[in-house]
């Protein structure tokens, strides 16, 4: 009898929290919409995020990349394409994520060639060169230090700048907003704050598409 009654109780305690949030005015319920979205759009710009392209584009492109990923060397060049047929229409913004073992250092690297104004050579640099500094996806240090001659970067300042307490501040926030975005895997994209539902070329073309048509009539 105890079980059922306190069963019931529940029941009812649940109908009132649902017939409350009904009776709500309309503002007040879509705040908590508007919540998640203010939530979702924090942790998708950052202004420390490297970023290419006009500022105001009015069409946003966030990528959480690994430096040491596959897929993210091969789709690399496929946005840099995008962004050539949209000139001034797209803005690119990386957020690093490193889900392969030792990829975190890659990423410090890349930070501390960016306080040389030397992110995007780097970058590219890193991609094109990937399969002889991350092996079985593991990275190497040694063979990634090994791969920046030729950038005019100064290495015995991007060694000492690796360990800036301000790089490791950028990755601990860009991980925590990739948990919170639910980023499993990388690169991922996000369009306008929009998610492709499905990985591929042809869906992120189209959200960009999409998004072109709807921001720029």
């Amino acid at each position: 009898m105890n079980r059922v009654v306190i069963f019931a109780a529940g029941a009812a305690i649940l109908l009132m929290a649902f017939l409350m949030i009904l009776l709500l005015p309309r503002s007040e319920r879509s705040s908590t919409a508007g919540d998640d979205s203010d939530t979702k759009r924090t942790h998708l710009l950052r202004l420390h995020a490297p970023s290419l392209g006009p500022a105001d584009a009015k069409v946003q492109i966030v990528e959480f990349l690994d430096p040491a990923c596959e897929a993210c060397r091969a789709f690399y060049p496929f946005v840099k394409s995008l962004m050539a047929a949209h000139p001034d229409k797209i803005r690119l913004s990386i957020r690093h994520v490193g889900f392969h073992e030792g990829a975190d250092f890659a990423v410090r690297v890349l930070e501390a060639a960016r306080k040389q104004g030397k992110y995007w050579e780097t970058l590219e640099r890193l991609l094109a060169s990937q399969s002889s500094w991350a092996i079985n996806h593991r990275v190497q240090p040694e063979l990634v230090l090994a791969r920046l001659d030729g950038l005019g970067l100064d290495l015995e300042r991007l060694k000492a700048d690796l360990k800036d307490p301000e790089i490791a501040r950028r990755i601990a926030i860009d991980r925590d907003d990739a948990q919170g975005l639910r980023v499993t895997k990388t690169p991922e994209f996000f369009v306008n704050g929009r998610q492709m539902a499905t990985f591929g070329r042809e869906q992120l073309a189209k959200l960009v598409a999409d998004e072109i048509a709807k921001m720029y009539p």
